[in-house]
C-alpha cells in the first residue's frame, strides 16, 4: 500500500535538557505525524555514542542511548529535583547538541536518580535484567571498566580483562568496587526500553508505524566485539585484520573509513547466524520496520588493511548472501525490511535485492547528475521502493541546489518543470510524494525549508555532525495540513 512518513531522529526532537529524548515533544511530534496523514516515522539508531556521536559507532548493538531517557519521569517520582536538572549547563543553542556538556550532565542526574530509586526491589526491572541477561550483564560491565579506566578503548584495559576471560569477568564483577555502577546501567537501560516502548505504542495506536536502522557493523569499542570476539575478523590479540568501510564514491573521493572490524561470516554460518537473529529480534521488538544499512555488505564487504589512513586501498570480498536471509526468515517469519541499496552496487547486489523482495532506496537528490541517466530518476522506479529527498547523510534539500553545479541545477529544473528555484525543496517533496513508489519519506528539514545549518551528518568527517535540533514551535497545525493534503492528494 502506498505511504508516506518522515525522517527524524530522536536527538532532534526538541526538549528541556539539551538534546531530543522520549518526553512530552515526542508524543507532540507522533501526534503531528498523525495530523498530517502520515504512516511512518523514521528514527536513526539508538545505541548509546561514544567519540564522534555517531549513533553508527555505539558502545552496545542492544543497548539504548542514555540520553534518550527523559528525566521528567525521575522528577515525578521524587527521586532528583527539577533544580537537580536546571542547574546544569545543557548548552546555550536550543538547534544545536552540545554533546560534552550533556555527557557531563547527564550521566551524573541519572546516577543520582538512580540512588534514590531503590531499582533492585522493583519487580519489573528484575524480570527485566533477567530477559536480557544475554546482552545486558557483558554491557553494564564493559561501561563500568570504560568508566574506571578512564574513557580509554578496551584494547588499551588489562590483558586478563581486555581478552574477557572468565576468571576476569567473575572477578571485576563480583568486586564491590563497581556494584554501583554495573546497577546504575542497567537501571539505565530499563528505563530506556520502558520508556521507548511506551513512546511505540503510543505512535501505533495512532497508526503511526516507526522505521528503525541497524548499523550493518558494530564499533571495534564495544560491548559486542569485548564480549564477542569469535563473530569477527580479529588476530590472536584481538586486533582487526581489516576494518570496514567503502571505496571512493559520490560522498567522498578517498572513500570512507569507518574503522569497523568486520564479520567471520563462516563462524556465524556455523552457528545458523545466531547473533544475527538474536540482534535482529531486538530490532524488530523496538521497531515495526527495519532498515539495514549497508545492505550490500551482505552481497560483498570491503576489507580495509587494518591501520591505512583512507579506504583507497581495500579490496571485496564475499558475503553470506541469500542463505543468511532464509535463515533468517526461517527464525523470524516474514517481516518489514528497507534494504538500503545506495552506492556503488553491482549485479549480484541487484540479484540480492530482488531475491529478498526487500524495497530498495531511491534518493531524489542522486537524480539530477546531468551528466549520465540513472535509477533514481523518478520514471525509472518500479512501486516496491523506497524514495527519500534525502537520506541523514545527504545535505538538506534547500543546501543541495544551492551547492550544485549550474547544470544540474538546470537539469533538476527543466525535469520538474519549474523556472526558478523558488520553493525547490517543496517541488522536490511533491515529485516525491507523487512517484509510483510504494513509500515516500522526506526528511523533517525539506518540509521546514532549511538550508545546511540543519544537515544532520556529512560523511567521512569528524565534528558537527548529529547535532541539529528541530524549534520547538516548528511543528506547526498549519504545516501538518500542508502535509496532509498533499497526502492524500498523491494517495499516501
Amino acid at each position: 500500500m502506498r505511504g508516506s512518513g518522515i525522517l527524524l531522529p530522536i536527538t532532534s526532537i526538541p526538549s528541556k535538557y539539551g538534546i531530543g529524548c522520549f518526553s512530552k515533544e515526542a508524543y507532540e511530534f507522533v501526534d503531528f505525524l498523525a495530523s498530517a496523514g502520515q504512516k511512518y516515522w523514521q528514527v536513526l539508531p539508538m545505541g548509546p555514542t561514544g567519540y564522534g556521536d555517531s549513533p553508527y559507532q555505539s558502545f552496545s548493538t542492544f543497548a539504548g542511548n542514555p540520553y534518550f531517557v527523559d528525566i521528567e519521569e525521575f522528577i515525578e517520582k521524587k527521586w532528583i529535583s527539577r533544580k537537580d536538572c536546571e542547574s546544569r549547563d545543557w548548552g546555550a543553542d536550543p538547534e544545536k547538541v552540545d554533546y560534552e556538556k550533556i555527557y557531563k550532565s547527564r550521566f551524573k542526574i541519572l546516577k543520582k536518580a538512580f540512588l534514590k530509586s531503590k531499582i533492585s526491589e522493583d519487580k519489573d526491572f528484575i524480570k527485566f535484567a533477567k530477559e536480557n541477561k544475554f546482552w545486558l550483564d557483558d554491557y553494564a560491565l564493559f561501561m563500568a571498566l570504560k568508566e574506571n579506566f578512564k574513557g580509554k578503548s578496551f584494547i588499551y584495559w588489562p590483558d586478563e580483562i581486555r581478552k574477557h576471560s572468565k576468571p576476569a569477568i567473575k572477578k571485576y564483577a563480583d568486586d564491590p568496587k563497581y556494584s554501583d555502577e554495573l546497577m546504575c546501567y542497567k537501571f539505565i537501560q530499563y528505563y530506556f526500553y520502558k520508556q521507548w516502548f511506551e513512546l511505540k505504542n503510543y505512535a501505533n495506536e495512532k497508526g503511526i508505524k516507526i522505521i528503525g536502522d541497524i548499523p550493518l557493523y558494530v564499533a571495534y569499542d564495544s560491548a559486542d566485539t569485548w564480549s564477542n570476539p569469535e563473530l569477527f575478523q580479529l588476530d590472536d590479540n584481538n586486533d582487526p585484520t581489516g576494518v570496514a568501510g567503502c571505496p571512493p564514491d559520490y560522498f567522498s573521493a578517498t572513500g570512507q573509513l569507518w574503522g569497523n572490524p568486520l564479520y567471520d561470516w563462516d563462524y556465524h554460518k556455523k552457528t545458523g547466524y545466531a547473533w544475527w537473529i538474536s540482534r535482529l529480534k531486538m530490532c524488530f521488538s523496538l521497531y515495526d520496520v527495519v532498515r539495514i544499512d549497508h545492505f550490500r555488505g551482505f552481497e560483498s564487504y570491503y576489507n580495509i588493511p587494518y591501520g591505512d589512513a583512507t579506504a583507497e586501498f581495500g579490496h571485496w570480498e564475499k558475503g553470506p548472501g541469500y542463505d543468511f536471509f532464509a535463515a533468517v526468515k526461517k527464525a523470524l517469519g516474514k517481516k518489514e525490511i528497507i534494504a538500503e541499496d545506495l552506492g556503488y552496487l553491482t549485479p549480484a547486489v541487484f540479484k540480492l535485492v530482488d531475491k529478498t523482495g526487500f524495497p530498495g532506496m531511491k534518493v531524489l537528490q542522486f537524480a539530477f547528475d546531468c551528466n549520465e541517466e540513472n535509477d533514481y530518476l523518478p520514471h525509472n522506479y518500479n512501486k516496491n521502493c523506497v524514495v527519500y529527498t534525502g537520506t541523514h547523510d545527504n545535505d538538506t534539500s534547500v543546501g543541495w541546489y544551492e551547492s550544485a553545479g549550474a547544470k544540474d541545477k538546470k537539469f533538476a529544473r527543466d525535469y520538474m518543470g519549474i523556472k526558478s528555484a523558488k520553493n525547490f525543496h517543496y517541488v522536490l517533496i511533491r515529485h516525491a510524494m507523487m512517484s509510483v513508489a510504494d513509500t515516500a519519506i522526506i526528511p523533517m528539514q525539506d518540509y521546514l525549508g532549511l538550508g545546511s545549518e540543519a544537515r544532520i551528518n556529512t560523511p567521512s568527517t569528524l565534528g558537527g555532525n548529529w547535532c541539529w535540533r528541530m524549534k520547538p514551535d516548528a511543528y506547526t497545525k498549519n504545516l501538518a495540513e500542508s502535509i496532509r493534503k498533499m497526502t492524500v492528494l498523491y494517495g499516501r
